[in-house]
């Protein structure tokens, strides 16, 4: 029998969960019609034009794969583990090729890419600063979402796929991070895996495998072969609880998928542009958004080498912008707290890549805890980079001062976008206005 990683067992029945319960919901719909389903949730519930917009763009989605077209249609679907933090959402620890016709699932076929990862040529050269930190010394498939923009991510996994042999052309290439299984479980309720200790919940289920698989099958008396048996017994336990759902729970279930669109730990690439464009449309593209003229802050982080250390590193942004002057100018301050006592099997000192994009014409001033800056011009926007490390225990505050375009004055408004992978993030915002008045916000970053 062929042996997985902890990292693809994870993510797998991660993934394999969020599209057993898309494909229950729209294929109990079916006979009715996805339009018939949605118009019902619509008018039994008091929601906003923009979740209206976000119930039918699901339903335009399931259909374009589960239409009784007779075509049949592949993805790629990239497993992402965000303890593991990457510019695209996690560590790609697994991928899986599901192909679909007529609304089943044909296939699905799943590897591992610390496997399929040897049969691509050590030619292509990562980007910094992976190789300069020891990291790696080739760029390979597992650390291909190197971008903040998931097209571009799509369509580079689908590089290394092809180098690595991979015969599949993709219809759709989607992102999952490891948060999808925590929404599933807030439906399901905790769950007890028989011959096991313990309950896996929401709060608690992806550090509790990692622990069951890590480090507590040596203390059941578990040998290392069977260690990861749990994640089949706890896919049937979930599996048994679906296939009972109340149209209740079916509909609080297409909450979670959009909640997870909405949070980018669902992300979509179409070949289809027209099924592109409704993606785009409603922000489940996981697209740095290249039109926004205004002011424009994303942070940015890559974790390099510091195992699952993400768990327990904390992250807040302070931003005040002075708009009084001719040339407008801001203060940036991101602290990273590493909450994590000692080092373990899941975590060191933090080594990680930080990019802050900024409005194009932006001008580094001045930098605290921020060395050997770099600097760049993507997606319509400028970024400083630098490696930052967080020590295990302790904080560190980074503090930018950078021009701004004299432009953004004219009827000032900010756009602040998030990472994939990242939740949670306490902003506090200071605008000192033209005429020297100056307003205050606060704000977590969802």
């Amino acid at each position: 029998m062929r042996k997985y990683s902890l990292k693809f067992w994870l993510m797998f029945w991660a993934i394999a969960t969020v599209f057993l319960i898309g494909w229950y919901i729209f294929w109990n719909s079916k006979n009715r019609g996805l339009d018939d389903t949605l118009s019902q949730v619509v008018s039994i519930f008091p929601i906003s034009e923009i979740q209206k917009k976000e119930y039918h763009t699901l339903a335009n989605l399931g259909g374009y794969f589960l239409s009784s077209d007779g075509k049949e249609k592949t993805l790629l679907v990239l497993f992402q583990n965000n303890l593991e933090i990457r510019p695209g959402g996690g560590f790609i620890g697994a991928f899986a090729i599901v192909k679909v016709k007529n609304g089943k699932i044909v296939s699905m076929e799943t590897q591992d890419l610390s496997n399929f990862d040897a049969q691509i040529p050590n030619t292509i050269k990562p980007p910094y600063p992976m190789r300069e930190l020891g990291y790696v010394d080739f760029w390979k498939l597992r650390d291909s979402n190197f971008s903040p923009d998931f097209e571009t991510n799509a369509k580079k996994a689908e590089e290394f796929y092809q180098l690595g042999g991979g015969k599949e052309q993709f219809d759709a290439i989607v992102g999952i991070t490891a948060n999808t299984l925590t929404s599933v479980l807030k439906i399901t309720g905790p769950i007890q895996v028989e011959g096991y200790p313990g309950t896996y919940s929401s709060e608690d289920a992806i550090i509790s495998l990692e622990y069951q698989v890590e480090k507590a099958f040596q203390e059941q008396g578990i040998s290392r072969d069977d260690r990861k048996s749990v994640m089949n017994d706890l896919a049937k336990e979930i599996e048994k609880r679906v296939l009972s759902f109340s149209i209740r729970q079916k509909i609080q279930l297409a909450k979670v998928l959009i909640k997870d669109l909405n949070e980018k730990d669902i992300q979509l690439y179409f070949k289809d542009a027209q099924m592109q464009k409704q993606a785009q449309a409603i922000s489940w593209a996981g697209a740095v958004d290249q039109n926004w003229n205004k002011d424009y802050l994303m942070l940015v982080d890559a974790n390099l080498g510091s195992f699952k250390s993400d768990y327990y590193v904390k992250r807040s942004i302070d931003y005040a912008v002075d708009l009084s002057a001719q040339i407008p100018k801001a203060h940036l301050k991101i602290t990273y707290e590493h909450t994590a006592k000692q080092k373990d099997w899941m975590t060191r000192d933090y080594t990680d890549f930080l990019r802050i994009y900024v409005p194009e014409n932006s001008w580094l001033i001045s930098q605290k805890n921020f060395d050997g800056a770099k600097f760049g011009n993507e997606f319509g926007r400028k970024y400083f980079g630098s490696i930052i490390r967080v020590p295990i225990g302790t904080s560190e505050t980074i503090e930018l001062d950078y021009s701004l375009p004299e432009s953004i004055k004219n009827d000032y408004n900010l756009k602040i976008q998030k990472q994939a992978g990242l939740s949670n993030i306490p902003v506090d915002i200071h605008i000192k206005k033209t005429d020297g008045s100056t307003e205050e916000f606060s704000n977590i970053l969802n």
